[in-house]
């Protein structure tokens, strides 16, 4: 099959253009980094170096495709950063349309059924809309849980101020999913035939926020890790005190709120879905001690 790749050599794009080549298809991962061609090549697939702010490059590389993989950047500007993501999904969903791609399977994450209180997700709740309205293929919603990796970002907090915490309590659980789960999931999702617009979720774990504090805490040998509740207004200004985007860290301080709520969690709880994935909390901890001791 041709499929093409968005996302660059991201945490899941990295992988899936690993997997799918490996299998012998036909890949083209999209970036828009010049530098990054050679290592795209390396991989043995080809590269598409563009914007995917450009709806004509993208439809120049979407045409002739048999499916493709659709995520929007994590971090898309310091400013009108739910917007900027909306609009690359309307570029994607023109490209879909316009070159009459039959199968698409988007990124998306738990959280996405609700169009307040989850932060920078409700771009993608706005997103699955927009891909609803193309008739011709059939999508995938991948809905995934809280990155694994993000959790790299509290290495400062641990270590300089010896706890792990958010702005919800220790016994909000949270599901987690390492992006190698979700790269074998869209693989998988990716070669399925299929029909209209689908719903499914790639999680690895699902656990109480303390879980965090506690396994990690093992695993770096500080036993006893305490896992601290920020106020909303604690969380916002620590992360700007970090260097975060003012922006960003409202979307972050929003998601955490709606964390603590259950608005996030919410329609992965309901939709009664399954943890697939196979990279569990403990099986993360030994990569995070790692990166810590680094």
């Amino acid at each position: 099959m041709k499929i093409i790749i968005t996302g660059s050599l991201g945490n899941v794009a990295q992988p899936l253009a690993k997997h799918l080549v490996s299998e012998g298809h036909h890949i083209t991962v999209i970036s828009s980094n010049e530098s990054k061609k050679a290592e795209i090549e390396k991989l043995g697939a080809r590269a598409a170096i563009g914007s995917i702010a450009d709806p004509e490059f993208l439809i120049r590389t979407f045409e002739g495709a048999d499916a493709v993989f659709l995520m929007t950047p994590p971090n898309m500007g310091k400013e009108n950063i739910v917007e900027h993501t909306i609009n690359a999904g309307k570029n994607y969903a023109e490209a879909v349309k316009r070159t009459g791609i039959k199968k698409a399977v988007m990124l998306s994450s738990v959280g996405a059924g609700s169009a307040v209180e989850n932060g920078q997700i409700k771009g993608l709740h706005h997103i699955e809309k927009l891909y609803r309205e193309v008739e011709t293929a059939a999508f995938v919603f991948l809905r995934a849980g809280y990155f694994y990796v993000n959790f790299f970002n509290d290495i400062p907090l641990i270590k300089n101020a010896g706890i792990l915490g958010a702005n919800y309590p220790g016994n909000t659980e949270i599901p987690l999913v390492h992006p190698k789960d979700i790269a074998k999931a869209a693989a998988a999702e990716l070669l399925e035939n299929s029909e209209g617009h689908t719903i499914k979720y790639i999680v690895s774990d699902f656990r109480p926020a303390s879980d965090f504090a506690q396994v990690f805490g093992n695993a770096i040998e500080k036993p006893g890790l305490p896992w601290v509740e920020f106020k909303d207004d604690e969380a916002l200004n620590g992360m700007l005190q970090a260097g975060v985007p003012d922006e960003m860290a409202e979307l972050y301080t929003e998601m955490g709120r709606g964390l603590r709520t259950g608005i996030v969690q919410k329609d992965f709880i309901e939709h009664g879905a399954l943890v697939k994935g196979s990279t569990r909390l403990e099986d993360f901890s030994e990569e995070f001690a790692e990166v810590f001791n680094s």
